[in-house]
């Protein structure tokens, strides 16, 4: 089983930039489409970016063009590189396999002047 551990959040001001990184212990981590999601405050988690072992990443349309996902399969880890940050880009950030139920403990990012 693949236990995923989010962390790279922080404070940071509108327009700034953060990396996620998105650590995978144990196997079957190279093959397997995964996604960053987010979740505001009294809001439904929402889907970010997903990443493919073929094609391009997709992205949700409110991030498109500021952020970028990425992953390094020797290090088994996942990125999210946010560039351009705004305040509605608060929310804890979660990575996961796609169509995976269970979830981490996230990664807070306040996006705030």
């Amino acid at each position: 089983q693949v236990q995923l551990v989010e962390s790279g959040g922080g404070l940071v001001q509108p327009g700034g930039s953060l990396r996620l990184s998105c650590a995978a212990s144990g196997s079957s981590f190279s093959g397997r489409a995964m996604g960053w999601f987010r979740q505001a405050p009294g809001k439904q988690r929402e889907w970010v970016a997903s990443i493919f072992s073929y094609g391009a990443p997709t992205y949700a349309g409110s991030v498109q063009g500021r952020f970028a996902i990425s992953k390094d399969g020797a290090k088994k880890t996942l990125y999210l590189q946010m560039n351009s940050l705004k305040p509605e880009d608060t929310a804890v950030y979660y990575c996961n396999f796609l169509g995976e139920s269970s979830w981490g403990q996230g990664t807070q990012v306040t996006v705030s002047s």
